[in-house]
């Protein structure tokens, strides 16, 4: 698995990794890395007939990051590894939605699922219906973010252009409060850290860096953008953006 992040770096250079999301009327693409062989194929039994088309995979070898796919179902406990390694390399190169499925129930599991980028974490057993309704869900706030904007009903920011509108009137951000909502955004819905946080936003080399900083910064953007809601603290982890 170690040479993961060169082959999907290597697909992504030679433009070879489409994001079918992009094309509304395409059907999407599903892979599945799950060992249990009953499961792997229940899950395609029961969605086969919608607009999804499948990979089965049963290890992580057998993964290629060549193949074009909208979403991934990611088991955690798998013969040749572990999923939250893979997930934590994956992210490195690529922000196709993921969805953990396991039967890793414990809360410091699903923080550490969610916290290396997972954008749902579901456990076993559970429900085809919720799994469905899951996949829906992740696959519509993924399609809200597409290159580098990201517009709902409130919001409207295209961080090439540096142009940024709440509820059609434009603010201005500082280079770092950018930086902290490009962020929330590309990961809405997920916890991230402070540590994280700091660790991406104040990246000048500065061997220390006062954690204060990142609490000012998150209330200058929730006053800019009238987002308490949606920037919400939680306590003793980090922060996430939550959608309407």
């Amino acid at each position: 698995m170690g040479g993961l992040l060169e082959k999907v770096e290597s697909v992504l250079d030679t433009g070879k990794f489409m994001n079918k999301n992009s094309t509304s009327h395409m059907r999407k693409h599903i892979t599945i890395i799950e060992d249990d062989t009953a499961l792997n194929d229940g899950i395609v039994l029961a969605l086969k007939n919608t607009e999804f088309t499948f990979t089965q995979n049963y290890s992580l070898g057998e993964f290629c990051a060549g193949d074009p796919t909208d979403l991934i179902i990611l088991d955690v406990n798998l013969p040749d590894g572990s999923g939250f390694d893979f997930l934590r390399e994956y992210r490195e190169a690529s922000d196709t939605p993921v969805i953990i499925l396991t039967a890793k129930d414990l809360e410091t599991d699903e923080v550490t699922g969610l916290t290396l980028g997972a954008d749902d974490y579901i456990t076993k057993p559970f429900s085809l219906m919720v799994l469905r309704a899951r996949i829906d869900k992740v696959l519509q706030k993924r399609q809200m973010f597409s290159g580098n904007s990201y517009s709902d009903d409130e919001y409207s920011f295209d961080f090439d252009r540096m142009d940024f509108l709440v509820r059609g009137m434009p603010v201005e951000l500082s280079k770092t409060e950018q930086k902290l909502l490009r962020l929330l955004i590309q990961n809405r819905e997920q916890t991230l850290t402070r540590d994280m946080l700091i660790d991406a936003i104040w990246t000048d080399g500065a061997e220390y860096v006062d954690e204060n900083a990142l609490s000012v910064t998150i209330g200058r953007l929730r006053k800019k953008l009238s987002a308490t809601e949606r920037i919400q603290t939680v306590y003793g982890i980090g922060y996430v953006w939550r959608s309407k």
